[in-house]
């Protein structure tokens, strides 16, 4: 803690008899020069690679060039880690003013009262709302409060290996079926002796792509959009696949990570966030591009934008600042400079065209959002309940034991709508 003339912030208060308010002192800013007559402090705290910490810390520098009476503390983390401290600084009164956020969670925190309704502090001007691109302002809207301001935006993609699709001849354009991408992977295994796709079973933003095709998703507001009638066959089908070697052998997939199979040669395919596609040029071999969502009708891919989002939490003492440091975050065209596509294409149209990406996976990433945007296959995100993170996490392992042959399908199925409910239940 701070001292003043010998004296510790408590004392201070007990002799004076007033509030941490009243005195200009927060938690947020103690130590650290904070009240009216010095720099306020405010802390963001991330998650990410060291690449994307040294990134967020340029912008930071810039932030605090273009406005010197406000101070940001970083700290950044990997991402079990970082929600792992979130959470304990949470439940402790002591979160970070500022965080990166996902809509995976939003639910959660707004239930527990966790996140600050920035609506307020764009109404005072602090915080701009306008230009962001196809309606991600209202990303994070709930019950009309605006809990999450997006910095970018990703959509779900199926990643190939081009030099493997090409010689297999596989059509992939807009709006192909999933009977067109599974005799696709017939062909590459049967041609070429190479898994189709590294699996895309455990993949919960996948799934809900082919239940929102059929008129359904993953989740409603209150819970579990779908039954174990629809995840059963899902699941048998793909051990089926795994076993006929359509999908890559689990095994070998569960051996090389954190690296990707697809990457390192043990398939030719995988579905995941387009952002995340700048990773396989890096790990593999080949050249990769982004092949759009197989259909059910040829027409509804179920598609919308997803984005990582800047949350500010609810105890913070300084809301003006936090709104000033997101609106910076968000619209200043030297951030989009800084960061690329590192948390997705950016979500404001200043960001989008400050930033011309030169590499040629960012430059498929822009591509391809603009097609399905122009496509008009976007639709609104479904709300996501509290406990939504510990049932994405649920699915994925327990499809994954399920495709090792550590459970049957049925006992997986039932061991995760279990496992659902109860996640649901206690959130």
């Amino acid at each position: 803690m701070s001292r003043n003339q010998g004296m510790d912030r408590r004392q201070m208060l007990r002799l004076a008899g007033l509030s941490a308010a009243g005195l200009g002192l927060t938690a947020a800013g103690c130590g650290s020069g904070g009240g009216s007559n010095g720099p306020v402090t405010i802390r963001h705290a991330w998650w990410g690679a060291d690449d994307r910490a040294k990134k967020v810390q340029e912008c930071v520098k810039l932030f605090e060039k273009k406005h010197p009476k406000i101070k940001v503390k970083t700290d950044f983390q990997q991402y079990p880690d970082f929600w792992k401290k979130f959470n304990t600084q949470a439940a402790g009164g002591n979160p970070p003013d500022v965080i990166q956020n996902a809509v995976t969670f939003l639910r959660k925190y707004e239930a527990k009262n966790v996140l600050l309704d920035l609506n307020p502090q764009a109404k005072k001007g602090n915080l701009q709302l306008e230009g962001f691109r196809a309606g991600l302002e209202k990303f994070a809207e709930i019950e009309g409060r605006l809990l999450g301001v997006p910095v970018g935006s990703n959509s779900m993609s199926l990643v190939i290996d081009e030099k493997v699709f090409e010689k297999a001849d596989v059509d992939h354009s807009l709006g192909w079926t999933w009977d067109d991408w599974y005799a696709g992977l017939q062909k590459i295994k049967s041609g070429q002796g190479i898994a189709g796709d590294s699996g895309p079973h455990g993949v919960m933003y996948l799934y809900d792509l082919v239940l929102r095709q059929n008129g359904k998703a993953f989740f409603t507001e209150e819970g579990m959009g779908f039954g174990e009638n629809e995840l059963l066959p899902y699941w048998t089908e793909a051990l089926a696949r795994v076993k006929a070697g359509i999908y890559a052998d689990q095994k070998k997939v569960e051996q090389i990570k954190p690296a990707s199979a697809l990457a390192k040669g043990l398939s030719a395919g995988e579905f995941t966030w387009d952002n995340f596609s700048v990773r396989y040029s890096a790990e593999g071999r080949s050249s990769y591009s982004l092949a759009p969502i197989p259909t059910t009708d040829g027409k509804k891919t179920g598609q919308y934008l997803g984005s990582l989002m800047l949350s500010g939490t609810a105890r913070t003492k300084h809301p003006a600042e936090v709104a000033t440091f997101i609106s910076f975050m968000t619209h200043d065209p030297a951030v989009a400079r800084i960061m690329g596509y590192d948390r997705g294409v950016p979500a404001t149209t200043a960001q989008f065209e400050a930033f011309q990406p030169t590499d040629a996976p960012s430059k498929a990433i822009g591509a391809y959002e603009t097609e399905i945007a122009k496509a008009g296959v976007l639709e609104p995100i479904t709300p996501h309940p509290a406990g939504a993170d510990v049932v994405e996490a649920a699915f994925l392992r327990i499809a994954g034991d399920m495709s090792l042959g550590k459970a049957s399908p049925e006992d997986a199925v039932k061991q995760f709508f279990s496992e659902a409910k109860t996640a649901l239940a206690s959130n």
